[in-house]
C-alpha cells in the first residue's frame, strides 16, 4: 500500500551532513530559515490576497530545520515566533498552532519514522490539536465565520479531514524536495 511505503533515507542523510557543519554554520543556517518562515507567514498581512497563498509556505523552513536537528528545529520555531512579534503580531496566534506546529511535527517525524503513514499521522496530530486548541481552547475564530468557537462535531470532522489532507500534501512536497536535494548534491 502507498501509505505504508518506506520513505528513503534522505532525511537521515541530510541530518548527518548537517552534523558535519560547524556550530556557527548551523546557527546561521537555522537563522536564515527562520527568517524565511517569518516572511512567508507574514506575507498574508503585507500582501492581502496573494500573501494568503504564500503564508502556508512557512511550514517548509520549519520542516527542514527540524530534519537538520530536533533542537534547532524547535529553536527555529521559537525564533520565527519572535520575528513575527515584530513583523506581524496578528500572526502570533496562527503560526505557533498551525503552520509552525505542522512543520515541527512533520520534520521531527521524518527523523523518527520510516513510513509515510507515521510521518503523516504526526503532522495530522500536530495540526489538528493546534487548530482545536486555538478554536476551542482560546476561543479564537481561527477559521473565521466558517466555524464557531463552540464545539461542533461536524467542524471537528472537517478539521480532521483538512489536517489529514494538508499533512499528506506537505509530506509529499518534502519527499520530492529530498529527491531534488539528493540529485543536486550527487552531481
Amino acid at each position: 500500500m502507498y501509505f505504508t511505503k518506506k520513505i528513503s533515507d534522505d532525511p537521515q542523510s541530510i541530518h548527518i551532513a548537517f552534523k558535519r557543519l560547524s556550530h556557527t554554520n548551523r546557527l546561521v543556517l537555522v537563522s536564515i530559515f527562520s527568517g524565511f518562515a517569518a516572511i512567508f507567514q507574514a506575507a498574508g498581512g503585507f500582501m492581502p490576497g496573494i500573501g494568503y497563498f504564500i503564508s502556508p509556505l512557512a511550514s517548509a523552513p520549519i520542516i527542514f530545520c527540524s530534519i537538520l536537528s530536533k533542537r534547532l528545529g524547535f529553536l527555529s520555531y521559537l525564533i520565527t515566533i519572535f520575528m513575527l512579534l515584530i513583523l506581524q503580531p496578528s500572526e502570533l496566534i496562527v503560526f505557533p498552532f498551525t503552520t509552525g506546529l505542522l512543520g515541527l511535527g512533520i520534520g521531527i517525524a521524518f527523523l523518527m519514522y520510516k513510513k509515510r503513514l507515521a510521518v503523516m499521522a504526526s503532522g495530522f496530530a500536530a495540526l489538528t490539536l493546534g487548530i482545536l486548541a486555538v478554536l476551542y481552547g482560546f476561543k479564537f475564530p481561527l477559521l473565521g465565520p466558517a466555524a464557531s468557537t463552540s464545539i461542533n462535531g461536524l467542524t471537528i470532522i472537517s478539521i480532521c479531514l483538512f489536517s489529514a489532507i494538508y499533512s499528506w500534501i506537505w509530506v509529499e512536497i518534502s519527499v520530492a524536495c529530498f529527491k531534488r536535494i539528493r540529485a543536486v548534491t550527487a552531481s
